[in-house]
């Protein structure tokens, strides 16, 4: 009954436009209050949900993210994306995913990359004659690889959830995958927009000299070496690693390219605290309904159940991969985290699964769900600065879904793609 009450109530509201964190939070309270387990618990839940130091590096990577793409870093990285890519038909399409792609290295947000590409590539895009549609499926489907490619507020969150599977690990574990999907998806691109003739219009604009625009992006593609190369040497945590992050970035806004005047900062930090309230919001009432089904022992049934099932293994893997497929297309990667990890890892262990590996796969999932309709955070965004409805972009979105989902199986059955880094890097 209790049960029914959890979940009944959880999709109701969300059948009503509640947002998703107040509908988790009403949800696991209206749960926790009939089953008398003490209203007085929520809100410690909330507070413990978001209590932990690690959730610290969100923010400044959010900040960080901000800073990049006020100090003009995003119109450089094009610049030098457009120096390999080069012009013609599918080539500003290449480019937008090019750039997404070293965008993640900066800021791990999946719809901040959306918004900022957008910003960037959506107006030259529209001149050259692409459809609003394809431009904002090709976006959303290249800003979800951030949440792989390191800093990433995704692997931070498993981080935290799983202890067993350390952030830097998670980084590690991540750029490989992250890299792959981000490839793997220029080649439907590119097949679209060459079978639709698209771009044709801006073919015959010069392409920009390639060492001069290395030279101009050299700055920007340089956090990620900071990040990662100070993570490695054992220099600094994750957390101060986002600080680092904030200050270089304001370096080169400010001092190097002066892009950015202090009278910006205010906005800025406006700006990143707006994002960043949103992301713990979600997370600290995520975590009541989380509490309410640890608490309630609905998990521990139907995870025995699923281990029990007589999939076997590979059975089991498939019918996760379909799951979360199907929810990642109505609940946001951090809900998705709180809400399953204490059904999945339970999973995870019975079959001996690596754990950062399997980090990966879900957040593969999830990464895939920020382009799959209807609830798609990456299209809402690239679809509301291109203006153009979600339901458009059907025609275009599938091929970069299926390209994605093709991804996921390669890592599944080559769990190198995700643990060779790690080793590498001595993690």
């Amino acid at each position: 009954m209790i049960t029914t009450l959890l979940f009944g109530s959880f999709l109701v509201m969300m059948v009503l436009g509640v947002p998703i964190a107040a509908a988790l939070g009403l949800a696991g309270t209206a749960a926790i209050a009939f089953a008398h387990l003490g209203v007085i618990s929520v809100p410690t839940s909330v507070y413990t949900g978001i209590a932990k130091y690690p959730l610290l590096t969100i923010p400044m990577f959010v900040l960080a993210g901000t800073i990049f793409d006020r100090s003009g870093v995003a119109q450089k990285l094009v610049r030098f994306a457009t120096a390999i890519v080069g012009q013609g038909k599918g080539a500003l399409a290449v480019i937008a995913v090019v750039v997404a792609m070293m965008m993640g290295g900066i800021s791990g947000s999946g719809p901040a990359i959306a918004a900022a590409v957008c910003g960037v590539m959506a107006p030259s895009m529209i001149r050259a004659g692409y459809p609003r549609p394809y431009i904002a499926s090709v976006i959303a489907a290249a800003a979800a690889t951030d949440i792989l490619i390191p800093p990433s507020v995704a692997l931070i969150i498993y981080s935290v959830l799983v202890p067993a599977a350390p952030t830097t690990s998670m980084f590690a574990a991540g750029i490989i995958p992250g890299t792959l999907a981000g490839l793997a998806l220029i080649i439907p691109v590119f097949w679209l927009a060459r079978k639709h003739n698209l771009g044709a219009k801006l073919s015959h604009e010069p392409r920009p000299p390639f060492w001069r625009s290395l030279w101009d992006a050299s700055l920007g593609l340089f956090a990620k070496v900071i990040i990662l190369g100070g993570l490695r040497l054992g220099i600094f945590t994750p957390t101060e690693a986002a600080v680092i992050a904030v200050a270089y970035g304001l370096l080169l806004g400010m001092v190097v390219y002066r892009t950015i005047r202090f009278r910006d900062l205010y906005s800025m930090l406006v700006e990143a605290a707006e994002i960043s309230a949103i992301i713990l919001t979600v997370i600290a009432l995520a975590s009541v309904f989380g509490w309410a089904l640890s608490t309630l022992s609905v998990i521990d049934p139907i995870a025995d159940a699923i281990i029990h099932s007589g999939l076997g293994e590979h059975g089991v893997m498939a019918l996760l991969v379909v799951l979360l497929t199907v929810v990642g297309t109505f609940l946001d990667g951090i809900s998705i985290f709180i809400i399953l990890l204490p059904l999945l890892i339970p999973i995870a262990q019975a079959y001996n699964w690596d754990l950062t590996w399997f980090g990966v796969i879900l957040t593969l999932m999830i990464a895939v769900g920020q382009f799959t309709p209807p609830m798609a955070v990456n299209l809402m965004v690239a679809c509301r600065m291109t203006g153009c409805t979600m339901e458009s972009t059907l025609r275009w979105v599938m091929w970069p879904l299926v390209t994605m989902l093709l991804v996921v199986v390669a890592v599944i059955v080559w769990p190198d793609l995700a643990l060779w880094m790690p080793r590498q890097m001595g993690f």
